[in-house]
C-alpha cells in the first residue's frame, strides 16, 4: 500500500481540513471504550478541531465517501497515463489508473476499485477497532472485579496460611517438648536401673572376693601350719571350705548391666529426624554417588550417567570382559563410593519396578556364583528393602521381615548413621519410615541394589 494510501482520514472532516491533522486527532483523541465503533467512525460522535475552526455536524445519511474523507485532498494522476489513480493493483500492492489495469503493466494482474479496496481495509479497521474495544473492556472489568477480589482475598489468605503454619509448628513443638521429656525420663530410669544393677553386683563380688579370701587364707594356713598327722584326718573340714569356695560362682556379664537402646527409641523422632536429614532445607545426599560400572552384572545395563540399572532380557543381553569385582550371577550392582563414618542418605528411584533391592553392603561380599554368599539379604554381609511380587520385606542373613506398606513408594530414601549404627529406609512423599535397623558394622558399606523388572535410579 501507498504512502498517500496509508495517510488517509477515517474521520469526518470539512473539505478544507488538513488530513494529517484529521488523523493526528484520531490517534491522539481519548478513546471512550463505552461508545460504539460504529458511531465513532460514522461521524455521529463529537469531532476534535484546532482552536479557532468551528464544528461542523453532518447527518450520517447523507454523509458520501468523499465526504467522509476517504476521497479527499487532491487526486494523484498516473505518470505514464495522466489519469486517475483509482485502482488498487493487488499484485503489485500500489495505485494505478484504468489504463495501466487494462493496457498497462498491470494487465492480468488482481486489481480492485479504490472505492471498492479502500472499504474493505475500513471494515477491516472497524472490526479491528472492535476487537480491540472488546479487549479493553474485559482489561477493565479484570481490573476492577478479579483483582480487587484477589487484594480483598489476599490478607485473609495469608493470614489464615499464617495461623496454620503456626498452628502445625505449636503442635509439632509441644508434641516433641512431650516426647523430649519423655525420653529423657525414661534414659534416666534406665540409668538409674542400671546404676543399682552395678552397685548390686558390685556389694556381692565385693563380699564374694572377702569370702574367697579369708578361705584361700584358712587352707594356706592349713596347708603351712598344720602337722602331718592332724593334716591326715583334716579332710572333711578342708572338703567344706573347698566347697565353699566353689559355691561363690563365676562372674557373669549381662545385659541387664547395660543400658538398654531402646529407652531412647521413638518412632516419632525417628520419622522428623529423618525427614530433616533427606527432606530438609540442608539435605545433602552424595551427589557424586553412582553406580560402580565393574561390580554391574551381565543381567543388567548401565546408563551412560552410571544412575539407572535396566534389566536386560536373553535376547539383549551381552557377555562384559571378567573382571573380579562384577557379579556374575545375581542381578547386583554396587554404589562407587564406600561409606565408614558420618551420616550419607540416598534417594532412589524405584518407579513401576515390580522387583528389586535397595540397601547397603559390606565391601568384603563375594560377587561370584549363584549362592547366597553374593544374593542380597541372604548372608550376614548385606541389608536390603525387598519388593517382589506385591510383598515389601526386610532382609538380611537370610531372614525375612515383612513390611506393612500403605501405598506403593515411587522413591525410597537410605539414611545411614555411623555414629548411632542405624539403618532407615523411609519413603518420602509420605515421610514414613518402613524400617529401621541398628547394626554394629564393622567394615565400610557400599550402596547395593538388585533389580529384575524395569528399571531403578539414583537420584541426586
Amino acid at each position: 500500500m501507498s504512502e498517500d494510501f496509508i495517510t488517509c482520514e477515517l474521520t469526518c472532516s470539512s473539505p478544507s481540513a488538513d488530513p494529517e491533522d484529521a488523523l493526528n486527532a484520531v490517534k491522539t483523541g481519548p478513546m471512550d471504550c463505552k461508545q460504539p465503533i460504529f458511531t465513532v467512525l460514522g461521524g455521529g460522535g463529537k469531532q476534535q478541531q484546532r482552536a479557532g475552526d468551528t464544528a461542523v455536524s453532518s447527518s450520517p445519511a447523507a454523509t458520501t465517501d468523499t465526504e467522509s474523507g476517504i476521497f479527499s485532498g487532491e487526486c494523484e494522476l498516473c505518470v505514464k497515463h495522466e489519469s486517475e489513480l483509482d485502482w488498487f493493483c493487488g499484485t503489485e500492492q500500489k495505485l494505478i489508473c484504468s489504463h495501466c489495469a487494462t493496457v498497462g503493466p498491470c494487465h492480468g494482474h488482481t486489481v480492485t476499485p479504490l472505492a471498492t479496496r479502500v472499504t474493505a481495509v475500513r471494515n477491516q479497521l472497524v472490526d479491528v477497532c472492535e476487537k480491540i474495544q472488546l479487549q479493553a473492556l474485559r482489561i477493565e472489568r479484570f481490573i476492577d472485579q478479579t483483582l480487587t477480589a484477589k487484594e480483598q482475598k489476599l490478607q485473609t489468605a495469608a493470614s489464615r496460611a499464617r495461623e496454620q503454619v503456626l498452628a502445625q509448628v505449636s503442635a509439632a513443638r509441644e508434641a516433641l517438648e512431650e516426647e523430649e521429656q519423655r525420653l529423657l525420663e525414661g534414659v534416666q530410669r534406665e540409668e538409674e536401673r542400671v546404676e543399682q544393677c552395678l552397685l548390686t553386683q558390685r556389694a556381692h563380688w565385693s563380699q564374694a572376693l572377702a569370702s574367697l579370701s579369708q578361705t584361700r587364707s584358712g587352707l594356706v594356713h592349713t596347708l603351712t601350719h598344720t602337722p602331718d598327722t592332724q593334716l591326715a584326718t583334716s579332710v572333711q573340714e578342708i572338703a567344706e571350705r573347698i566347697e565353699e569356695a566353689e559355691g561363690v560362682g563365676e562372674p557373669c556379664d549381662t545385659d541387664q548391666l547395660n543400658l538398654n537402646p531402646g529407652c531412647s527409641d521413638s518412632k516419632l523422632l525417628r520419622g522428623l529426624w529423618a525427614t530433616a536429614v533427606l527432606l530438609g532445607p540442608n539435605a545433602q545426599r552424595s551427589s557424586y554417588l553412582k553406580f560402580d560400572e565393574r561390580t554391574v552384572s551381565p543381567l543388567l545395563s548401565l546408563s551412560d550417567d552410571f544412575c539407572t540399572l535396566t534389566f536386560v532380557n536373553k535376547k539383549s543381553r551381552q557377555s562384559p570382559r571378567y573382571d573380579p569385582a562384577r557379579f556374575d550371577c545375581w542381578p547386583n550392582a554396587l554404589g562407587s563410593v564406600s561409606v565408614s563414618s558420618g551420616t550419607h542418605s540416598w534417594m532412589v528411584d524405584v518407579g513401576q519396578s515390580a522387583a528389586f533391592k535397595v540397601g547397603v553392603c559390606y565391601t568384603s561380599l563375594e560377587r561370584k556364583g549363584s549362592g547366597n554368599e553374593a544374593r542380597l539379604g541372604y548372608n550376614s554381609q548385606s541389608w536390603v528393602l525387598s519388593h517382589y511380587d506385591g510383598d515389601y520385606s526386610f532382609f538380611h542373613a537370610g531372614k525375612k521381615v515383612p513390611l506393612q506398606v500403605v501405598r506403593r513408594p515411587q522413591r525410597i530414601g537410605l539414611l545411614l548413621d555411623w555414629p548411632t549404627q542405624t539403618l532407615l529406609f523411609y519413603e518420602p512423599d509420605s515421610s514414613v519410615v518402613l524400617y529401621s535397623v541398628t547394626h554394629p558394622f564393622s567394615v565400610p558399606l557400599l550402596l547395593a541394589c538388585a533389580v529384575t523388572d524395569r528399571s531403578i535410579t539414583i537420584l541426586h
